[in-house]
């Protein structure tokens, strides 16, 4: 009995070790000199240039030393809470047509809009608001689960992150849902129109044409509240973190046609019923952490950046509450095969982005937020 305490008691102190060590490898440096920015939601690159969205309905265009105003929309934006300007996506061919797209919640009622905006190509003057061209809305029955992000997969197609539209538990259903775009992955064909749609229907989405009045749009379900999703830029795998209600963050590799679950699962856990669940054909996360660890993830990139050898092909994320930063290793069927802690922030982590050079960026969220650049010691 002694033995055994005392190697479980080795055990517990290599683990800890092993963790104090990682976190001793890893540090944050602040980029673009320092400059304080007010609740950043998104950082996406394109071109030489990182681009950064204010929550309040403001794009900048982000230089060493300074920022240009790219896009000011506030006079349309419900900001506040989870609300906002939340997710911005450049089209494959931007330098060449100028279209950007957006996800921002608006009101009354209180709705979500996909948007497509145009810059002139080479321009330095700030793109017309007016230029507005909404795609898509869809309902948010509560303030918070807005979801948000955007991302255009490396089949050219445009990916939604859509939560469940609020309040607890989900009360209506709506990630399991099909007739209702909440709570889901969307992705749709931004370079065709379909119908009355401003935008077409991918033709192997996974319930096209279906006789049951499923939403064509959808490509995955059973989101609770995707924030932020992601492709790697090497094996186009789709990454999400999907925030949990009490007990359990996950990470997820969406697949096409997906059930992750909610609001049947929180995690690997029942929820509702919260024993004895039916579990038939759900999915289950790649990776999850209980709200000892931290309450709100946060998803990130698997990293393909030059700087920092060890990180090379692992999935970095963090939680936005507790300011922990982990990296996943996964196998190449996506999965885990072990996560490490790297660090622990002092601050929220609300996203993270990628430099011009596939560096990863780390967004402060606040008032007065920095945007720092993961590096080793």
């Amino acid at each position: 009995m002694i033995k055994r305490s005392l190697h479980c008691l080795f055990i517990a102190f290599f683990l800890l070790l092993q963790a104090c060590m990682a976190q001793a490898q890893y540090t944050l440096k602040e980029a673009f000199d320092g400059q304080e920015f007010n609740n950043m939601t998104e950082l996406v690159s394109e071109g030489t240039h990182p681009y950064l969205i204010a929550q309040e309905g403001q794009i900048y265009k982000l230089k060493n030393s300074s920022k240009a105003l790219f896009l000011d929309i506030k006079d349309r934006v419900v900001a506040g809470g989870e609300r906002g300007l939340l997710g911005l996506a450049f089209h494959p061919d931007f330098q060449k047509n100028g279209y950007f797209y957006v996800n921002y919640t608006a009101g009354k009622p209180l709705h979500t809009r996909i948007s497509r905006f145009t810059a002139k190509p080479g321009s330095s003057t700030a793109v017309d608001p007016s230029s507005e061209v909404v795609l898509l809305t869809y309902e948010q029955p509560y303030s918070n689960h807005n979801g948000g992000k955007i991302a255009f997969g490396p089949d050219g197609y445009l990916y939604i992150g859509v939560g469940d539209g609020g309040s607890g538990g989900d009360p209506h259903n709506n990630a399991q849902d099909r007739t209702k775009l909440l709570g889901k992955i969307l992705r749709i064909d931004v370079n065709k129109t379909s119908g009355s749609r401003k935008y077409g229907i991918p033709a192997d989405n996974p319930f096209v044409n279906n006789k049951q009045g499923f939403k064509e749009e959808i490509y995955a379900y059973g989101m609770r509240n995707p924030w932020k999703l992601s492709f790697d830029s090497k094996t186009g795998m789709l990454w999400a973190g999907d925030v949990g209600q009490d007990e359990i963050e996950e990470v997820d590799l969406i697949r096409k046609g997906g059930n992750y679950g909610w609001h049947i699962m929180e995690g690997t856990a029942c929820y509702e019923p919260s024993k004895n669940c039916d579990q038939t054909g759900l999915l289950l996360p790649v990776h999850e952490y209980t709200h000892a660890q931290g309450s709100s993830v946060t998803g990130g990139y698997v990293y393909r950046g030059k700087s920092i050898s060890a990180l090379q092909g692992k999935y970095i994320y963090a939680d936005y509450v507790s300011g922990k930063v982990w990296a996943l290793a996964f196998d190449k069927n996506g999965k885990e095969v072990q996560n490490t802690l790297l660090l622990t922030t002092d601050f929220p982590i609300s996203s993270f982005g990628i430099d011009q050079n596939g560096e990863l960026l780390v967004l402060q969220y606040g008032s007065e937020g920095k945007i720092y650049r993961l590096a080793g010691k």
